[in-house]
């Protein structure tokens, strides 16, 4: 909301209320204020917790140095989820579909995970919500992520020759018509740039600043829709599709290859990733949510790397340098990463070893909804194994002993396992290694990968 002030209060002339429109500024304003919300807002969730004796109940399979957890207050992910969206809501721009919809799917899978902790802790039911109920609101939230990728008018492609900001870039085409790479487009019409139509593309003249000048340029009749195209930009099925391939330079895969081209089956195809990246990476935070810390200081880190990615992918002097692709309107999310990352470190002041509070599925579920959403808005999810390696490998470990477990039963008639204890942080539990070690360890693995997955941009 605070985005729009300056807009609202320009006729006040107030001197520094546009720094508010300043992408890097409410980026840094948000971190700050998610941090302190998280400090405030969770010593008073704790204690209510405490009062209520709503506490952990610790599973009897699990290591027997987690039995003094007993008791721990849960849900804590209510503090994640509060220091994250109320900084994005004032400090973001809400007319940026890329930021709506990552916050509808930290809100979706925060009430799956809410649920979930409620019948838990409420209910006293250690089996919480049932599998095929959070499978249904995995696959509801993958279903509204990729229609509303597919469909709405932001997620277009880059065939556009204009900025964020209004700055064009370098077009022979539109350098006929009189502009200018770096003119910086202030009324497409009668409109405000801001305030255009989303469905309009067809103006008869345009008002652009061009160094210290403002001037007025008219475009011919049978140019006017071409040129509102080059500008804006329309919906592009074939770019949302797509996404960029690591380790090769200027090398994208379109998913819609895989069924001959563009059209319904491709969409289909598009959706059911979708749904698989939302499952598997909300799935892989849950299971790495199971030590003091882990999950909340390796989703700190990986917020901080698509923050950045983010930022070059809606930059397009950024994106062409890196040979990425450029995403109009991704920059936004900027705010919200920055949100993120402020929101995880103020819940480990409370989550760090000993823990005063434990995030629960609330969190977990919202924290892995929000990353495996984050991957597909910026067209990295092929770099969701680097990036989440510790999530990537926390699920490979489940997936590796249970089917080992399995097939050993049935051969054997004696089932046998490869860890001692699955997910993979248990297994260095059981070895005899604290657990502030090996939370420690996952954040710096987490550090070098977040390097690494820096490094494939320019090992291109």
């Amino acid at each position: 909301m605070l985005y729009f002030l300056p807009h609202w209060l320009r006729d006040l002339d107030l001197p520094g209320i546009g720094v508010l429109q300043y992408l890097s500024f409410r980026a840094a304003l948000a971190a700050l204020l998610s941090l302190l919300l998280s400090l405030f807002v969770g010593r008073h969730i704790i204690l209510w917790l405490k009062s209520r004796k709503l506490g952990e109940r610790i599973r009897e399979l699990g290591p027997s140095t987690h039995k003094a957890k007993s008791g721990t207050p849960t849900m804590g992910g209510l503090i994640i989820l509060l220091a994250l969206l109320v900084p994005t809501l004032l400090l973001a721009d809400l007319t940026n579909a890329y930021v709506l919809l990552v916050m509808v799917a930290a809100v979706w899978m925060g009430l799956i995970g809410f649920l979930d902790d409620y019948i838990k802790v409420f209910k006293k039911n250690k089996a919480g919500l049932k599998g095929k109920f959070k499978v249904v609101g995995q696959l509801g939230l993958g279903l509204i992520v990729g229609f509303t990728m597919l469909y709405h008018p932001q997620f277009r492609g880059d065939n556009l020759k204009m900025d964020a900001d209004g700055t064009l870039r370098k077009s022979a085409y539109l350098s006929s018509l009189g502009f200018r790479a770096g003119d910086q487009v202030m009324r497409a019409g009668p409109y405000r740039l801001a305030e255009r139509p989303a469905d309009s593309l067809a103006f008869d003249h345009y008002l652009v600043k061009r160094g210290n000048d403002r001037l007025t340029l008219l475009i011919p009749e049978d140019s006017r829709y071409t040129v509102g195209v080059g500008l804006f930009g329309k919906r592009d099925f074939s770019f949302v599709t797509q996404t960029d391939v690591p380790f090769f330079k200027d090398l994208t895969f379109n998913y819609a290859l895989l069924t001959g081209g563009e059209n319904l089956a491709s969409k289909i195809l598009y959706i059911l990733v979708v749904i698989f990246i939302v499952t598997a990476v909300s799935n892989g935070v849950n299971l790495t949510d199971g030590l003091d810390g882990l999950a909340a200081g390796t989703t700190a880190i990986v917020a901080m790397v698509f923050a950045i990615l983010a930022y070059v992918s809606g930059n397009a002097i950024f994106a062409d340098y890196l040979h990425i692709s450029f995403i109009p309107a991704s920059g936004e999310l900027l705010v919200f990463c920055a949100a993120l990352v402020g929101a995880c470190i103020g819940f480990l002041w409370f989550n760090t070893y000993p823990a005063q509070i434990f995030m629960g599925d609330t969190g977990s579920l919202a924290l892995g909804g929000v990353v495996g959403v984050l991957a597909l808005m910026v067209k990295k999810e092929l770099l969701l194994p680097i990036i989440c390696g510790v999530y990537f490998v926390e699920s490979l470990s489940v997936i590796a002993q249970v089917v080992y477990f399995k097939y050993t039963k049935r051969k054997y008639g004696e089932g046998r396992r490869i860890f001692r204890m699955a997910p993979l942080h248990h297994h260095y539990e059981l070895l005899g290694w604290h657990e502030a070690k090996i939370v420690s360890r996952f954040w710096i693995i987490t550090v070098l990968l977040a390097l690494l997955a820096f490094a494939t941009l320019k090992l291109r």
